[in-house]
């Protein structure tokens, strides 16, 4: 008999009693990964196995392939074919009892899970996908939470995000937020899910962690990536709009660019008339994957049950900086950042009614003021930090993003 949400909330909480976990190199927990298939979950996969651990990755199959065809494509991305048999498959859905596979199969997954790391989510922004966001990130959490007290896990490790904290709080701390106001659907739904995680886990004793990362880029060492948002987006936008103005220019004559002022100059770039608006000034705060799987790694191994952990950049990157890399990548000038709300009688080009409406998703986060502490996250790491973001990192991220036409043409 399975433990269910109403017996398992009768347990007492020693929680508090826990010491961190120290895995040795012969101490390789069996861990089952949510989210193995997603850009941040495939590169703890890659990872993890690489580290000797094996792996349960639980998800579900989808117009792509199953679920195990996806995983071998991205092994062979990651050139880490030769770990496949430390992988074992199971295709679930989190709505149903029993994940949704038969009570036997359940029972086998129960005694080999040793971990749980949850990293499946929907990080849809908008507002019109609100109840698909929540039925992901929220009503999910019942199966997998179950699941972790019957398989008696020794820790429960969920990937969150840093900007739960809420759209008016400067200090972001490592503990659970409490806002009611968030700058989105997708801010909003994790904040819950770490207050249901928490709650339920202490309830159960089952020692948890939590970790924050905030906006994650490609591996700031090669350049590659497995997604081209965030990030990627204001530059794919830049770069979309500029080949509009450059196929006019080379095929017609330049008839409407010419009407926008846009033109290419006597060194060959072209100028392009682009105000971007940001609500104030501030910067994004971003970190490479690389670093985001490093850190990861070392706070699952040493992680204080109920420890919450900031992944997050102390040098900031300023949207001004990124404006002049983008220069000098694609050679386009004439792109001007102002900090304010645009005047109602300003008209705005063609090419920046575009951008706007490309960007309407992230622009808080291009000039964010939270300052986010890390004191756990130190602790636990050494006081590793991410890379400054520099030119040289940028030219190899979107160089590769060209080469895989922003995720088209990867596999």
């Amino acid at each position: 008999m399975f433990c269910t949400r109403d017996s398992a909330e009768k347990r007492t909480c020693f929680i508090h009693r826990f010491k961190p976990v120290i895995l040795s190199v012969k101490n390789k927990p069996t861990i089952t990964l949510t989210g193995a298939t997603g850009f941040l979950g495939s590169h703890l996969m890659a990872s993890l196995l690489s580290g000797g651990h094996r792996i349960i990755v639980l998800g579900r199959s989808n117009k792509n392939g199953t679920l195990q065809e996806r995983v071998s494509r991205l092994l062979k991305w990651f050139g880490i074919e030769e770990f496949a048999g430390q992988l074992k498959f199971m295709e679930i859905d989190f709505l149903k009892p029993l994940l949704g596979i038969p009570e036997a199969d359940y029972k086998v997954l129960c005694a080999d899970t040793e971990q749980i790391i949850h990293c499946a989510s929907d990080t849809s922004f908008t507002e019109r996908k609100r109840d698909i966001v929540f039925k992901s990130n929220v009503n999910s959490l019942e199966g997998i939470l179950e699941f972790a007290v019957n398989a008696n896990v020794k820790f429960f490790h969920y990937i969150s995000t840093a900007y739960v904290a809420g759209a008016n709080v400067i200090l972001c701390k490592e503990c659970l937020s409490s806002s009611a106001d968030f700058l989105n659907v997708y801010e909003e739904s994790k904040a819950l899910a770490e207050n249901i995680i928490a709650a339920f886990c202490q309830k159960n004793s089952i020692p948890f962690s939590i970790i924050r990362p905030s906006v994650v880029y490609g591996d700031s060492r090669t350049g590659r990536s497995l997604r081209f948002n965030a990030l990627y987006f204001p530059i794919q936008s830049v770069k979309y709009i500029s080949e509009i103005y450059l196929n006019d220019i080379k095929n017609n004559d330049g008839k409407k660019s010419k009407q926008f002022g846009i033109f290419i100059d006597e060194e060959g770039y072209l100028f392009l008339p682009l105000r971007i608006y940001l609500p104030e000034e501030g910067a994004l705060n971003i970190i490479p994957v690389d670093y985001f799987v490093n850190a990861t790694i070392m706070i699952i191994a040493n992680a204080s049950p109920g420890g919450i952990y900031h992944l997050t950049n102390n040098s900031y990157t300023k949207l001004e900086a990124i404006a002049v890399y983008n220069e000098h990548f694609m050679k386009i000038r004439g792109v001007e950042i102002i900090y304010g709300k645009s005047a109602d009688n300003v008209l705005r080009n063609p090419a920046e009614e575009l951008f706007d409406r490309f960007m309407t998703p992230y622009r808080p986060y291009l000039s964010d003021n939270r300052i986010f502490d890390r004191a756990n996250t130190d602790l636990l790491t050494g006081n590793m930090n991410p890379p400054e973001f520099s030119y040289k990192i940028f030219e190899k991220c979107m160089e590769y993003a060209i080469r895989v036409n922003w995720g088209e043409s990867i596999f």
